[in-house]
């Protein structure tokens, strides 16, 4: 057989071997902090800003929480850009795990695994951008896991990420707004992340209304996340 026959599979196991390292290592942790923050990227301009999202990008990739990110974007820059670049870094991760899956997972996706494939591709077919911000908006679900499952199947490239990046920033607002140290006063940073998490349910509970017409959102949505 050619080369190409088992070149998925290598980058596979190769992509596998340097995650484990990277996690066993210690790496991310190290990156992760607010004592590397102050040293490469707070005050740094643009190389910090870019840094910032490269890093920001590649961890969350290797499923790190989103949300560490967002806090560490509103720590090093403040709420207005810290939100952008955590947003932009978010979706950097996004992309990548879901380029992944589709050139390198997809074809070593078994027959076992095709059945649950296809009900991620029935789920999100009708309409994908708003069945992704639909699952975007849940509080529940992997991020990783997601996008990952989103890059196997068939979905189109397109609307899955715009999806995802609408859906990610009311999140993302919240938690760069706890990490910005805003001086706004603890019952209003209350009040903001309550209004963000309304108006991103009440989003959610419309689409969920025009996705149901008889079905059960809860189980098709606990097979996709």
């Amino acid at each position: 057989m050619k080369f190409k026959t088992y070149l998925p599979g290598l980058v596979f196991l190769v992509t596998l071997v340097a995650v484990g390292y990277v996690i066993e290592s210690g790496l991310m942790t190290g990156l992760l902090s607010e004592d590397w923050i102050d040293r490469e990227v707070r005050g740094k301009g643009i190389p910090g800003e870019l840094l910032f999202v490269a890093v920001g990008g590649l961890v969350m990739a290797v499923a790190v929480p989103r949300h560490i990110v967002s806090f560490l974007g509103g720590y090093a820059f403040g709420l207005g850009l810290g939100t952008a670049l955590a947003l932009v870094a978010t979706e950097v991760a996004c992309a990548l795990v879901f380029f992944y899956g589709r050139f390198v997972g997809r074809p070593l996706v078994s027959e076992r695994l095709r059945a649950r494939v296809q009900r991620i591709e029935e789920f999100l077919a009708a309409n994908p951008f708003s069945m992704t911000l639909l699952i975007r908006l849940l509080p529940v679900g992997n991020n990783f896991a997601t996008c990952l499952a989103a890059g196997v199947s068939r979905v189109p490239a397109r609307p899955f990420l715009l999806g995802s990046l609408l859906g990610y920033l009311p999140q993302t607002f919240v938690f760069t707004l706890a990490g910005s140290g805003v001086e706004v006063g603890g019952g209003l940073r209350v009040a903001f992340a309550v209004l963000f998490f309304v108006v991103s349910g009440a989003i959610g509970i419309w689409l969920y209304r025009r996705y149901r017409h008889g079905k059960s959102l809860g189980d098709d949505v606990e097979k996709v996340i």
